[in-house]
């Protein structure tokens, strides 16, 4: 171990720490009253590392102590902040706390970005909002297409799947830490107070998606896996799309339909062609 300064052991799981580690992966309310996530795995550390935030604490398993990346790993960050607080937990009680099947030894508690910005500073942004999106799979999918097309924001609903869930995080990737993320957002008063195109998915009333100009600033609206963006939100929208299918699917997965239209407005912005509407 390369972090030892600092190191603390907890072999009981009556431990305070462990039993607050351990509610912190099942609770979203948990979360939410602490503002604190657990982050699962060496990629998940190295893209908040990466983003210049500092871990609250190094939770790292006995067996995960022997390995190498992870202590290679451990050294940068001591290198990096000083004297990380970092703890030990027997293989046994770490693997009580990770959700992951196969855990590689290494979790992190992080304080969970809140962002206040007013939503008229929005009207030059590339954003995204997430209506009742309940897979938590999907949610993360969608968040980590969203911050390889570049966009800035998300606003999720407030009856959206907790986007700092242990299986959130997973599918996501990192993307957390490279996105704006808005829970318990209004996304009707979002919707119109955006100063550009708001666009939403829809099977009915729709244009094909690949005759819409996507260029300039774009808010997609993406909703509900079963019901789709809801009758009140695509009221307020000023666009409907539709991604043609020709195949016999009535529909697509909504993280896919999200990455669809998020590379669609890529493609038209870096075409260098100019856009006529068909």
């Amino acid at each position: 171990m390369q972090i030892t300064s600092n190191m603390r052991r907890i072999t009981s799981r009556e431990h305070p720490v462990f039993k607050k580690l351990f509610k912190l992966q099942r609770s979203s309310r948990q979360r939410r009253d602490d503002g604190l996530a657990l982050l699962d795995g060496i990629h998940l550390l190295q893209s908040y590392l990466a983003s210049g935030r500092i871990p609250e604490l190094l939770i790292v398993s006995e067996s995960g102590g022997q390995h190498a990346e992870i202590n290679q790993l451990l050294g940068s960050i001591g290198k990096d902040f000083g004297r990380a607080d970092c703890l030990m937990l027997s293989d046994a009680l770490f693997n009580q706390i990770s959700l992951v099947k196969t855990p590689v030894g290494i979790m992190t508690l992080v304080r969970i970005p809140r962002h206040t910005r007013s939503v008229d500073s929005y009207e030059d942004s590339f954003c995204i909002a997430l209506e009742a999106i309940q897979d938590p799979g999907n949610l993360g999918s969608i968040l980590r297409s969203a911050v390889a097309a570049g966009v800035k924001d998300a606003f999720l609903s407030s009856d959206c799947a907790d986007s700092w869930s242990p299986k959130t995080l997973r599918a996501g990737m990192g993307a957390h830490f490279s996105l704006r993320i808005h829970e318990d957002s209004d996304l009707i008063q979002i919707a119109c107070q955006f100063n550009g195109n708001v666009i939403a998915t829809a099977l009915a009333g729709a244009d094909n998606i690949y005759h819409t100009d996507l260029r300039g600033p774009v808010m997609f609206a993406f909703g509900n896996e079963g019901c789709g963006v809801s009758e009140e939100l695509l009221e307020v929208v000023r666009e409907r799309v539709a991604i043609p299918m020709p195949g016999c699917a009535e529909s697509l997965n909504v993280a896919a339909a999200a990455a669809i239209c998020l590379f669609e407005k890529i493609r038209q912005e870096n075409s260098g062609e100019s856009y006529s509407q068909e």
